[in-house]
């Protein structure tokens, strides 16, 4: 029953992201071009919300689906990995015209050329597993 409540939270989400034009091609080429101030709107909208649900989720003790309580790992503060590692992401992203999360939603619209980049992005994703021993962590 648990995977249904999912598919359906994920099917509004997607119905959301496409109605705001979240995952329009223009609107990422947009925002990458500094000419419109919509997309940053939409991220900077999702990151004010993470910070208040995490803020939340710290003083209220929330558990998680098996009633465990939420730990919350403090991250690295190392600036020059995030730098690289948003980089490569974003550079992905300016490519494949689309962030992980949208590609499926595309899909799932029509725009089948982005199985092409889906097939990348799990390409990478296995390079990086076998790459992820050689690699500075």
């Amino acid at each position: 029953m648990k995977i249904v409540r999912y598919l359906l939270i994920g099917i509004f989400f997607g119905i959301v992201l496409v109605k705001s034009e979240a995952v329009s091609w223009y609107r990422i080429i947009e925002m990458f071009k500094f000419q419109s101030f919509h997309m940053y709107g939409i991220i900077g909208s999702a990151v004010t919300l993470g910070v208040i649900a995490l803020w939340l989720m710290k003083k209220s003790g929330m558990r998680n689906t098996e009633g465990t309580p939420i730990h919350l790992i403090p991250k690295d503060k190392s600036f020059i990995k995030y730098l690289a590692g948003g980089s490569i992401f974003g550079f992905g992203w300016a490519l494949g015209g689309a962030c992980p999360g949208p590609m499926y939603i595309l899909v799932g619209t029509g725009v089948f050329s982005m199985l092409i980049v889906i097939a990348a992005a799990v390409l990478g994703t296995f390079v990086y597993g076998i790459l992820k021993d050689k690699l500075p962590h």
